[in-house]
Order: structure tokens, then C-alpha cells, then sequence
């Protein structure tokens, strides 16, 4: 089968190619799927640039992408939930890393049916970023009138979490560029900053949440704009104990400049490192066919030209999901 690999660390041009490798065989508890659409996130690129190879141990040549959707042609003989044919999509673990590719075996534990009113497109757009945003604001206890900034509502995660928080009822501030204003006010913000030429932290502050998907000095200033006792939640900044224990770090401790802060603030600080969960992609799965959440889709490239997805998703100008489809490809076949 053909599948797109990471044959060495760098430049994404020089780093990925397409291959032909051995189709996947599966165990008892796995299914075997069709992949018709994957996505592509940061955390990719982030990978192939070698960013994350002192976390993430891997053998090269490897695969890449963890999004998927697509059809059941295989199941294990313990899978209870899924038959041949099923449509779903998935988040797929470390371990099965290798999504953008002809086919794909994952645990069926960690996959859903996808939502039946949209395409295998949108349902691959879903699961990093719908998981990511879940899971970052249920560790801080996101409720009805809460007042939250969200850094970043063009990407895919604060895409999601905008739609996501609204559905909560909560009070939403979101930041963005010139360009993108009238994008993100149509995911429903309550108020949209344009970061090019306002200062966010004097639009918005006495804040119950803010949201951290840029990290670096973002992370810090978060604390200046929430109120005493508010809550900070990031997916890029420093890890907390909870998600250091989840990376295998011992004896961590948070960095002093960020423990001082807390504490100043009698503020709570969560850090989420998303895991896959097959109950959440199954709340997604209800918010999109009830039309509370919405995906949200810049360009959909061919597998052919997957490398191009990844090297235009590293400008950074996405306007929402990087979509790889694959169905044309092996369907025309």
C-alpha cells in the first residue's frame, strides 16, 4: 500500500515522501481501516522538523498524521461495535501514528462513528482539535457565563473551542488577525481582537479562563488577566504534574517563575496533553449532527500532494483544518 513516511528529520520538502509498505495486519481488538480523509496539524510538522524527537522516540522511515476517517474493511475477532462497512473517524494513539496512508489499523476502542451529515473530510478535521479543546476546558470546569479568552480562533483548536465554549453558554474573547475577523466572528465570539492592532490585554481581562494555545510569554501573561482565583488552561505551555506523569517526566516541578504566579493569583493552571477518547469523539459526533459545532476547513489537498498540505499548514496561515484526501486517489485505481 502507498502511504506517506518521514524518511529523516528537517525540511519538510526533504523529510517526506511517498512509499510503498506493507499493508497493516491486525489483532484481536483492532479493526482494519479504509482511510479516505486525514488531517494534517502542527503537531506533524512539528515531528518531521525533528522538534519533538527527544519525547517522541521514533524508527525512520515512520509514518505521519493521526486524524483519520474512513471505512471498516477488517475487524478483529473481538471487536464488539464495529462492522464491516462502518464509517468513522478517529484520533488514533502514538502507536498507530501513520493516518495519512492507504490503510490504517487502530485499537477500536478509540474509534467512533463519524457524523452521518458531513463528508469523510470534515469528520477527519475533527478529532485532535475537538479532543484537544474538550478535554483543555473540562480540567477547568468551563460552565455557563464564564468569561474566557481563546487565543488563536483561526487555528483548529481555537476554532473548535470557541463553538465548543458557546455551547456552554460561556462569555467568549478570542484573538486573531486582520484578515480573519470576520471568519471568527461567524464561529460565534462574543468579541474578536485583532492582535495586529489592539492589545488583548487591554480588551480583555477580569477573566474566569483564558485558554493558552501559543505559549511562551502567553502563557505567563494569562495570569495578568484573569481575576483572583481564575484559571488558566494551556496545550503548549509548561506541563503540570498531572500531564508531566502522562509523559513519563520524574520528579518534575513546575518552573518557579509559574509557580510564583499561581500563587499570586490563587489561580489554577492545567495543561492538557489530549489523549484519545472514543466517548468525547462520540460527543462530537452529536454537536455536528446537531449542528452546535461546525468544522471548519481551509484547503482539502490530494494525497499526492500531501507535502505541500504540511509545508503550507507551517506558514501558519491556515484558516481553520488541513485536509488530505485520499478517497479519489485509491478509488480510481
Amino acid at each position: 500500500m502507498k502511504a506517506i513516511q518521514i524518511t529523516t528529520y528537517g525540511d519538510i520538502k526533504d523529510s517526506l515522501k511517498i512509499a510503498e509498505i506493507d499493508k497493516p495486519e491486525i489483532s484481536g481488538s483492532e479493526i482494519l481501516i479504509a482511510v479516505k480523509a486525514a488531517a494534517a496539524n502542527p503537531i506533524d510538522y512539528k515531528i518531521v522538523q525533528g522538534h519533538l524527537k527527544d519525547m517522541l522516540k521514533l524508527d525512520l522511515p515512520s509514518g505521519i498524521g493521526y486524524d483519520v476517517s474512513g471505512v471498516v474493511v477488517e475487524i478483529g475477532n473481538e471487536v464488539k461495535d464495529f462492522k464491516v462497512g462502518d464509517e468513522i473517524f478517529s484520533r488514533v494513539p502514538q502507536e498507530y501514528m501513520g493516518t495519512v496512508a492507504e490503510f490504517v489499523a487502530v485499537d477500536s476502542k478509540v474509534v467512533a462513528h463519524k457524523p452521518e451529515n458531513v463528508t469523510f473530510e470534515k469528520s477527519a478535521s475533527l478529532p485532535l482539535t475537538g479532543l484537544t479543546a474538550i478535554q483543555a476546558l473540562e480540567k477547568v470546569n468551563l460552565k455557563k457565563d464564564d468569561r474566557i479568552l481563546i487565543h488563536a480562533g483561526s487555528g483548529g483548536v481555537g476554532s473548535f473551542a470557541i463553538q465548543y465554549a458557546k455551547s456552554k453558554g460561556a462569555i467568549v474573547y478570542t484573538t486573531t488577525s486582520t484578515t480573519n475577523l470576520d471568519w471568527v466572528k461567524a464561529l460565534g465570539a462574543d468579541r474578536v481582537i485583532d492582535y495586529k492592532n489592539e492589545d488583548y490585554k487591554e480588551v480583555a481581562n477580569n477573566l474566569d479562563i483564558v485558554f493558552d494555545t501559543l505559549g511562551d510569554d502567553y502563557t505567563f501573561e494569562a495570569f495578568d488577566i484573569i481575576k483572583e482565583g481564575g484559571r488558566v488552561t494551556s496545550i503548549i505551555g509548561p506541563p503540570d504534574a498531572e500531564s508531566a506523569k502522562e509523559m513519563g517526566m520524574e520528579n518534575y516541578q513546575l518552573p518557579e517563575k509559574l509557580a510564583k504566579l499561581i500563587e499570586e493569583k490563587s489561580a489554577e493552571y492545567k495543561h492538557t496533553w489530549m489523549q484519545p477518547n472514543a466517548d468525547q469523539l462520540k460527543e462530537i459526533k452529536a454537536m455536528i449532527e446537531d449542528r452546535t459545532i461546525r468544522p471548519t476547513i481551509d484547503l482539502v489537498y490530494s494525497f499526492e500532494d500531501a507535502v505541500k498540505a504540511y509545508e503550507y499548514l507551517a506558514t501558519g496561515r491556515a484558516q481553520g483544518k488541513i485536509i488530505i484526501s485520499l478517497a479519489e486517489t485509491f478509488e480510481n485505481q
